[in-house]
């Protein structure tokens, strides 16, 4: 296991700094559907990690968000974002990570998110606690709604906010406020660091919530669907507290939508 998070802290550094050293250039953007961008950082970031992981795991499955991954029988399967947050990252908005986060029969059991811009390092492997840059993190103790401060996003391509922009109402009414920075994996560690008590997200990809995720319950949080059920890998959603509010904020997603997550696309297939 030591291997596998040493492997990835050295990746996502490597390619934290590339992301850096090209972030004050005119970026190339394309649209992958309208509003959901890619640059060639995007590519040339992951064009590195997928690089280094087939060098030194071969037989691992690596699934990347823009589709540089590979298929392999492997139990054990990357997920990685290159550049989490691009909408931020082509605007110059310095809320961007690189995220690695290693599944074995889809259990996250190791994950990085390695942000940058401030040198901040996320580390956590299952059964050995969540560190920022090698010093223990733990969620927030706040026990009630009111003295809480919470984020969520919204996914560009989404057809129908309405559901999320109820919730996003109802928070902001109830708690002290609610963040949309654009960087679902920052946000879960924002919430593993105390610095946000909840998360909740829509129609995410496992890349963009697999190391996020197990930072959370490694610094004694809670992970689960909308509805208070496990927490799925590969499903399309995601709710992450610091567990003393995590039935307080379900019942108001309760109260928005009995079943808050609409049907929608099919989970993402791996790149060949």
């Amino acid at each position: 296991m030591e291997t596998y998070l040493a492997t990835a802290v050295e990746i996502a550094r490597e390619a934290g700094a590339l992301i850096q050293q090209l972030s004050h250039r005119p970026h190339q953007i394309h649209y992958k559907r309208p509003s959901d961008i890619v640059t060639e950082v995007d590519r040339r970031s992951e064009e590195l990690i997928v690089e280094r992981l087939r060098s030194r795991f071969p037989k691992h499955g690596i699934v990347s968000e823009e589709g540089g991954g590979q298929k392999t029988p492997s139990e054990y399967c990357w997920y990685v974002d290159p550049l989490d947050g691009t909408t931020n990252f082509a605007h110059g908005f310095p809320v961007y990570c690189v995220t690695l986060g290693l599944a074995y029969n889809n259990e996250v059991i190791a994950g990085v998110v390695y942000d940058p811009t401030r040198d901040e390092l996320f580390t956590a492997e299952r059964g050995s606690g969540a560190y920022l840059n090698r010093q223990r993190i733990h969620v927030s103790k706040s026990a009630t709604l009111s003295e809480c401060l919470v984020a969520t996003g919204f996914p560009p391509f989404m057809r129908d906010h309405e559901l999320n922009i109820q919730l996003y109402y109802r928070f902001t009414r109830l708690t002290h406020g609610v963040r949309r920075a654009g960087s679902a994996a920052l946000d879960l560690c924002s919430v593993a660091a105390g610095r946000f008590d909840g998360f909740w997200e829509l129609k995410l990809n496992p890349w963009d919530k697999a190391a996020g995720s197990l930072l959370v319950t490694e610094a004694g949080g809670r992970v689960t669907d909308l509805a208070g059920g496990p927490f799925e890998l590969l499903g399309r959603e995601v709710f992450a507290s610091n567990g003393l509010v995590h039935d307080e904020m379900m019942a108001v997603f309760n109260e928005a939508a009995p079943s808050p997550a609409p049907p929608g696309d099919a989970p993402v297939a791996v790149s060949d």
